[in-house]
């Protein structure tokens, strides 16, 4: 056996092995044990300093508060060139420990077609996919247009099967599964046991697909990102869907759930001194009046733009972000954001600030200021 301990991007080794974006690098150490056999280890953490108006105790004053919002360990192995694996973590709610959050293996029946197997992201949006690791402007900012990562298991994922793939050269890319479902939907208002127990109806599976095409540069994999920082020149359109029957339920009532979703990306390298970026969903989602406050239509843009040149260690890239929620109770919930990253090492290391300000009907403005930092090692 031999041990070879190389620094270089983790997740691009996982690219060549489970077909992940390479754009997607995290510093981190492979382990190789042979022709096509290696184990690779990586970390990860996310963390903020927030004020917020009338956030404090007493309702009046600001909060001023320091968050470890993410922490992670990436794992990945290759048993051979064609099964391929991946376990990774993040901290719970409570930060007293970690849970699995990726658990699954690849097998790549051709190089264009791979089934995953295990816990992973069902397909959804392109927000979900990238995640708050690898989006403009980071963080957790999906839960208000794309709800997907509170709604969709733990921070998204399920257990399950799917079919990913790939054609005309990686332009025309798909994803498949049947996924258990029984977190797809988790919202209700007592304890995941008491609503297992009054759930009502057949035991459905919640089926998933996303559909995208890439017009410029080819984004290859299934696990995405919302931005290439400059990389490439992106041109694409993806559209998504999910469907249990029985998927939505309470203690009180059951119904099915659907939601459907069509997501743009646009970067253009060479626009002036940098990178312009331009990003925009829409989403519709149905519980069969289970719950009405998670029921209605969502949409979200956002615009950005990274400058080529650095200043210091990195480069700048403002940017500016909307979203809003519509529910079919009608308090709508919109947001809108204003920052600036500072980017040092992709998304490896960067240091974001932004000014957000929350709008939910029938309540007041909530100013919002936060600096966030991201390391991956």
């Amino acid at each position: 056996m031999t041990v070879e301990i190389k620094r270089k991007p983790l997740m691009a080794a996982i690219a060549a092995t489970l077909m992940l974006p390479a754009m997607l690098a995290q510093a981190g150490g492979t382990i190789t044990f042979g022709e096509d056999k290696s184990v690779s280890i990586g970390l990860g953490m996310r963390g903020s300093f927030s004020n917020v108006e009338n956030g404090a105790p007493n309702k009046t004053s600001r909060s001023n508060d320091f968050s470890l919002d993410s922490a992670r360990i990436y794992l990945s192995g290759s048993l051979n060139k064609h099964i391929k694996g991946m376990l990774n973590t993040e901290k719970d709610i409570a930060g007293q420990g970690f849970q699995a959050i990726d658990a699954n293996v690849q097998i790549a029946i051709t190089p264009e077609l791979t089934i995953w197997a295990g816990r992973f992201l069902s397909p959804s949006d392109r927000a979900n996919m990238a995640g708050p690791y690898y989006s403009l402007g980071g963080g957790y900012w999906s839960g208000i247009a794309s709800r997907y990562g509170y709604n969709g298991g733990y921070i998204g994922r399920d257990d399950g099967v799917a079919v990913v793939g790939s054609v005309m050269g990686g332009k025309l890319s798909y994803a498949v599964g049947a996924f258990e479902g029984n977190t797809a939907f988790k919202i209700a208002p007592s304890p995941a046991s008491s609503v297992t127990s009054n759930r009502t109806g057949s035991d459905g599976l919640m089926y998933a697909g996303r559909l995208q095409l890439d017009l410029w540069d080819p984004e290859p994999g299934y696990y995405g990102t919302g931005n290439y920082l400059g990389g490439k020149d992106i041109l694409a359109i993806g559209i998504a869907g999910r469907t249990q029957k029985n998927g939505a339920f309470s203690t009180t009532a059951t119904g099915d759930y659907q939601s459907y979703s069509i997501d743009f990306l646009m970067e253009k390298k060479g626009v002036g001194p940098g990178a312009l970026s331009l990003e925009a969903a829409a989403y519709d989602y149905d519980t069969s009046d289970v719950f009405l406050s998670e029921q209605g239509r969502a949409y979200s843009a956002g615009l950005g733009y990274i400058f080529n040149q650095k200043v210091g260690w990195g480069q700048f890239q403002p940017f500016v972000r909307y979203q809003k929620f519509n529910p079919d109770t009608n308090v709508d919930t919109k947001k809108y954001d204003l920052g600036v990253n500072y980017i040092i090492d992709g998304y490896n290391a960067q240091v974001g600030a932004v000014y957000s300000n929350t709008k939910v009907s029938g309540a007041s403005n909530v100013d919002a200021v936060s600096v966030a930092m991201q390391f991956q090692f």
